[in-house]
């Protein structure tokens, strides 16, 4: 899938895999695309940006886990951050009720003309 496709929910989509609990980068990587079929394949450039952004706005907060020799970074989301991931899954909702509606108008009744 186009990196394009993702452009504009990706914060959602970092939110929504964060629910369950705390994830480091890569099992976030991981998440989405097992989540996604496989679909969604995001890159290291595109998820730390995000995900230090959302932690600067107050939506995840991190702390450093070691694991073995290596140590990383885990996220995890806050109050702002689940009543954020609501929104969005109320917009998301929204948005995909008017584009189904453009794109298959015989399987939504419109409004009487």
């Amino acid at each position: 899938m186009k990196a394009d496709a993702v452009r504009g929910h990706l914060d959602g989509l970092l939110l929504a895999v964060l629910e369950p609990g705390p994830l480091h980068g890569y099992a976030i990587i991981a998440a989405v695309q097992r989540r996604s079929g496989g679909v969604l394949e995001l890159r290291t450039g595109t998820i730390y940006p995000a995900l230090n952004r959302l932690e600067r706005i107050g939506l995840l907060s991190s702390s450093w886990e070691s694991a073995g020799e290596r140590r990383r970074r885990c996220y995890e989301l806050t109050e702002g951050g689940r009543r954020t991931l609501a929104g969005e899954r109320t917009a998301w909702d929204e948005f995909t009720t008017a584009i189904d509606s453009v794109l298959n108008p015989s399987a939504t009744p419109g409004p009487a003309t």
